[in-house]
């Protein structure tokens, strides 16, 4: 398996949520745009990942925006997909 493979399997692993909802548009996202994320995107969608469900929900529905600007932009993707 290669690293890329690896790093993928683990993004997609880290991505399965409790909330029904987020497992949705996070695969949804995954499925679309996983073979093409930077590695920038990478580390701001591991930087998500750490976020609490209810968090990422409320990010990713546009009821709150991010900070960083490293995440808004990739959270517009995810909105996007």
């Amino acid at each position: 398996m290669s690293l890329l493979t690896r790093e993928q399997e683990r993004i997609r692993w880290r991505s399965r949520r409790g909330l029904l909802e987020m497992d949705i548009i996070l695969n949804r996202f995954l499925e679309q745009h996983l073979t093409h994320l930077t590695e920038g995107e990478i580390k701001s969608f591991d930087a998500l990942l750490r976020l609490p469900d209810n968090d990422l929900l409320d990010l990713a529905m546009a009821r709150k925006e991010p900070e960083d600007v490293g995440l808004a932009a990739l959270l517009e993707k995810i909105r996007k997909s």
